[in-house]
């Protein structure tokens, strides 16, 4: 790939309460943001299912109130599957607009909730997920804990691409090993709309000499029910998340955003070559990396709680 072609980020607010509404707007964007020429999209993190900012779920420290745990299980409903009708409606967007689709969401597997980024590969469709490893602070309640086996990088006919989820992004061995795969356009699905935000992705470009796409929503309290936990307050304007999207060079250079002013689509043009440029004088995992003195082992095995034993004698004997 050496042509260059446009990306986008999509900075929008999701249905909380509406996973499959949420996906019929996110069918919306999509055909939106091809008919502008964009070949890779980035949508927020959580956003099928919903980031439930400033909810406790009734969980102060040794103790778990009956409503956080219907909350638990209003917001568990809302997650979605695999073979959902969620993730059917944004496959078949992204095979008609033949594009490259990223998108964040909440993925129920059993009682646990993941939070999940899914990969759509144009044409192809459905091509991957990843599992976010280390949820932060209070997202741990809610959220099950990845494993190594879902940190694919992807191929595509517009490069390598690869995702890592909002505070994923300050583990460094997490990130050397997205760019020891290659990764072209790293996508960074957030939920983080500080200050500092834009910044730590200026890091990841220049560390990574890649193309980072970096997408938070923009969301206000009237988005979810009068009922829900809101500790930031129940104002219906009040914004929980700003947004702060952008899109940055493999040099550091912000090509668009951040924005914080409302739901929008960000655009950039990227030249592949671009990479190469830039690993000229630095490949963080290549000439740059001193295997001598430093070595990152990764274990990308499933880890399964119950393993029956006669799949571990199969396993053995082939």
């Amino acid at each position: 790939m050496s042509k260059s072609f446009k990306v986008a980020v999509v900075q929008a607010a999701s249905i909380p309460e509406d996973s499959v509404a949420t996906a019929r707007k996110a069918v919306q964007l999509i055909h939106e943001a091809s008919k502008e020429g964009a070949k890779v999209m980035v949508f927020p993190e959580a956003y099928l299912g919903g980031y439930p900012k400033g909810n406790s779920f009734g969980a102060p420290i040794g103790m778990r109130r009956p409503e956080g745990r219907d909350a638990f299980a209003r917001y568990h409903g809302q997650a979605i599957r695999l073979d959902g009708e969620e993730v059917s409606l944004i496959e078949q967007a992204a095979q008609e607009t033949d594009s490259v689709v990223v998108i964040g969401c909440i993925e129920a597997d059993g009682g646990t909730l993941y939070c999940t980024v899914l990969y759509f590969n144009g044409k192809q469709g459905f091509a991957g997920k990843h599992r976010k490893l280390m949820p932060t602070a209070g997202e741990r309640l809610i959220w099950g804990f990845g494993d190594g086996s879902t940190m694919p990088v992807i191929d595509t006919q517009y490069g390598r691409v690869g995702a890592v989820i909002c505070w994923e992004n300050y583990m460094p061995m997490l990130r050397m090993y997205m760019y020891s795969q290659g990764v072209a356009i790293y996508c960074a699905p957030t939920a983080d709309d500080r200050d500092s935000w834009v910044p730590s992705m200026r890091h990841v470009a220049l560390e990574g000499r890649c193309y980072v796409l970096t997408s938070c929503q923009h969301l206000r309290r009237d988005a979810y029910p009068q009922d829900f936990e809101c500790a930031l307050g129940d104002a219906p304007d009040t914004v929980l998340m700003r947004g702060g999207s952008a899109i940055i060079s493999p040099l550091g250079e912000v090509l668009a955003g951040p924005d914080f002013n409302g739901e929008t689509i960000l655009y950039a043009q990227i030249d592949p070559n671009e990479i190469l440029r830039g690993k000229f004088d630095f490949d963080v995992s290549g000439h740059y990396a001193r295997p001598d003195v430093f070595q990152l082992h990764v274990d990308i095995r499933a880890k399964q709680a119950v393993v029956p034993l006669q799949s571990v004698q199969v396993a053995q004997e082939s």
